[in-house]
């Protein structure tokens, strides 16, 4: 049994067009479904529902044999458990500082808000710029206009909810598409099963032209 952890959402409906190219297409759509345990049209292969940022602990810790999860959260997640043989080109963004419109960044130590404390750490290390990080888990929008941070380190894709709160995106950090990720014991133990799932996938990625790409 091959097990394949995912996360409902944006990731989850990108990867199935994959997974269908490489003859795996689950029984149940999880949004309709309960199930947080899926089987596929494959016996020996089922598909576990997470959420996002538990994908790498899923993996790491055997739970599941393969898993797809965001660059942003692998990054974040900082283990070395599992091996990441290939990216997927989906569910791609950029990872972004980003402030109030026209409002320029103090001089003085910076007030960051993010959840993706360690990212936000090492960027602005590796500028030299003195930063405090303040965790937040949602809403990252609200800091600046209420005074909390000077700004965000966030995920952005078209930038239309920063507009809504009177920002803007300023800095790239880094560009995000979703790896998948193996763990390290189902490569040794489950070696031909792996290696042939990750090679369907690899060309599913090949052949497809970036119009494909969502």
């Amino acid at each position: 049994m091959l097990t394949i952890a995912l996360s409902k959402g944006r990731i989850y409906q990108e990867t199935l067009p994959l997974l269908a190219d490489a003859g795996i297409v689950p029984l149940e759509d999880p949004d309709k479904s309960r199930k947080l345990i899926l089987a596929t049209n494959q016996p020996g292969v089922q598909l576990l529902v997470v959420r996002a940022t538990d994908v790498p602990t899923y993996v790491e810790y055997g739970a599941a044999d393969l898993g797809v999860a965001g660059r942003d959260v692998l990054i974040e997640y900082g283990a070395e458990g599992f091996y990441e043989p290939l990216d997927l080109n989906i569910a791609c963004c950029r990872m972004m500082t980003a402030g109030k419109v026209g409002v320029a960044f103090p001089a003085r130590r910076l007030r960051v808000a993010t959840k993706y404390v360690a990212i936000a750490q090492r960027y602005f290390a590796d500028l030299g710029v003195q930063a405090e990080i303040i965790k937040l888990y949602g809403s990252m929008e609200l800091a600046p206009l209420v005074g909390l941070a000077d700004c965000i380190v966030d995920l952005v894709d078209t930038g239309n909810t920063l507009r809504a709160n009177g920002l803007e995106p300023r800095d790239l950090i880094m560009p995000i598409s979703s790896r998948l990720i193996v763990n390290k014991a189902a490569m040794k133990m489950k070696h031909a099963a792996v290696k042939a799932l990750v090679g369907q996938l690899a060309a599913a990625v090949a052949s497809r032209s970036p119009a494909e790409y969502p």
